[in-house]
């Protein structure tokens, strides 16, 4: 054996009981695991004393927006800090791949909010397999994709705000099945963010049927987070069984005023389409606040044409006032139906350095807001100050929870979630709140995705699975990540393991880079099947 962790109450994420073991581990596999008193203990080349810290699974990130940074950042301390062992990145119907020459830079430029302008990464691949290639160079953390499906249609129809032709759509639905052929889980949308949200529910239903052909699952930004919600989250469990394909709900909360202690009614649906047997999951961040970019905001139609429109429509004075018209006055789709509060936006990064000293502030009319998206050529990240505590911890109760970050690592002062959110799971809901008990919290964060990413050989501390693992102390593990310094690192996590390797040790980052892409296993795509299909077909480049 490699490495023995001596005495560790694990934590095995199935949800059940806790239990003293030592676990052998050896080739990147848990080897054996010997109960306390359960026979002959294990001996191997490193023993690491685990007393009085929990063993579990390593964390997924099922919201992860690290798609440039896992290539650019080697460290990537934000997650691996955390315990964070597998990320799914392509998220929001917008990435980079599939693309092409022409949509590659505007497509840089819409997201950059999100992840950088890319300046220190190769944008040597063009297709989803490609992407992952790189990922298999050797990265942080493991890694699964989503084709972005906003991204698939810029790339057969640009960010024009009109239905496609038949072709166009044939050709869309042939760009989604390449992706899942070479190695994707499913499919992203961001319905309030162009030019994904161009797409009828039709358009969506037809791309979802070769989603389901493949047994992936299809993840959407929906419609609306604010008044619209509850609809928005109706039409897309109808979409989803009317195509046969299963759906995880991305950053499933109820904002605004409107939805104050509405989580209920959400949860309530979702407990009626389970009962009839649809395949149904969901992820959610334990913080208020939400994140993105202030361009997300605008109405769609300044969107469309992509950036270099919208930029001109900010210039013109006439159409600068409907903008404003439609945020403030009549709640356009960008603010989610909800009339524009300018008090709850916060400015959390910018992409012109010149304009560093307005991160922190926050926005106070639509003119301040136009300036500044003038000025940063659409660049800038906002955080959103519109959630409900009492709705958060609702939702993460539920029995289709799972975690996930949505953390934007990139600009002065990003969400505290991207570096915070595990940790803040295990210290704040666990220990402190007693939201969630220990063991449930653990299965939400590890087991419970695995599953839902189709992956029998990850998520639990199992014999023969994956040795992606993590070791905390559960009476001080806490977020060091806070609104005021977003970017400090937890407590309390002292381990972390990527493949059987040690990528945290002691509280320090070693440097290995162990993680690699987690696809789907090549296979000829099955007919539709039925929402409460669960199959084990995913595979990874070991």
């Amino acid at each position: 054996m490699e490495l023995v962790l001596r005495g560790a109450r694990v934590v095995d994420g199935s949800g059940a009981p806790a239990f003293t073991a030592d676990v052998a581990i050896d080739g990147g596999r848990i080897a054996r695991i010997v109960p306390e008193g359960g026979g002959r203990r294990p001996s191997a080349a490193q023993v690491l004393d685990a007393d009085g810290l929990v063993l579990a699974p390593g964390f997924v990130d099922m919201h992860a927006h690290s798609d440039l940074a896992l290539l650019t950042d080697a460290s990537h301390e934000a997650k691996v800090a955390q315990g964070v062992t597998l990320e799914v990145l392509g998220q929001d119907g917008l990435s980079y791949a599939p693309v092409d020459d022409a949509v590659l830079p505007p497509l840089r430029e819409q997201i950059a909010g999100w992840n950088g302008p890319g300046e220190d990464a190769d944008f040597t691949w063009r297709g989803v397999g490609e992407y992952l290639d790189r990922l298999d160079e050797g990265v942080a953390v493991n890694a699964a994709y989503l084709v972005p499906q906003g991204t698939v249609r810029a790339v057969v129809m640009g960010w024009a705000d009109r239905p496609p032709t038949e072709r166009e759509l044939e050709r869309m639905k042939e760009l989604v099945a390449r992706g899942l052929a070479e190695g994707a889980v499913g499919m992203s949308s961001g319905l309030t963010y162009t030019p994904g949200m161009y797409a009828s529910d039709g358009e969506l239903t037809e791309l979802c049927r070769v989603v389901a052909a493949y047994d992936g699952y299809y993840c959407p930004h929906h419609r609306s987070y604010g008044k619209g919600a509850l609809a928005a989250y109706e039409g897309m469990v109808a979409l989803a069984r009317t195509a046969g394909c299963a759906l995880h709900l991305a950053h499933a909360t109820m904002n605004f005023d409107v939805n104050r202690g509405r989580a209920g009614d959400l949860l309530a649906l979702l407990d009626r389409a389970l009962d009839d047997g649809a395949d149904i999951t969901l992820d959610s961040y334990p913080y208020t606040p939400g994140c993105t970019t202030l361009a997300a905001l605008l109405p769609s139609w300044a969107a469309e044409g992509g950036p270099a429109a919208t930029l001109e429509r900010l210039r013109e004075e006439t159409t600068a006032e409907a903008i404003r018209h439609a945020m403030e006055v009549e709640g356009s789709d960008g603010s989610h139906g909800v009339p524009m509060d300018w008090s709850t936006i916060e400015i959390s990064g910018v992409g012109d350095p010149a304009l560093a000293g307005r991160v922190g502030t926050r926005l106070d009319s639509w003119a301040t807001a136009r300036a500044l998206l003038l000025a940063d050529r659409l660049g800038t990240t906002v955080l959103q100050h519109v959630g409900d505590e009492a709705n958060v911890a609702a939702i993460m109760r539920h029995r289709a929870h799972t975690g996930g970050s949505d953390g934007i690592l990139h600009g002065a002062k990003p969400h505290p979630r991207a570096y915070g959110t595990f940790p803040e799971y295990l210290g704040r809901y666990v220990r402190e709140l007693g939201v969630l008990g220990l063991e449930e919290c653990v299965a939400h964060l590890s087991g419970r995705p695995a599953a839902r990413l189709r992956l029998p050989d990850r998520g639990l501390v199992r014999e023969g699975h994956r040795a992606d693992l993590v070791l905390f102390d559960p009476d001080t593990v806490a977020s060091g990540a806070t609104f005021e310094r977003p970017r400090a690192l937890p407590v309390g996590i002292p381990h972390v393991l990527v493949d059987g390797r040690f990528a945290v040790r002691d509280g320090r980052r070693t440097g290995v880079l162990a993680g690699r892409s987690v696809r789907r296993a090549p296979a000829r795509p099955a007919a539709a099947r039925t929402p409460a299909h669960r199959s084990n077909r995913t595979g990874d480049r070991r």
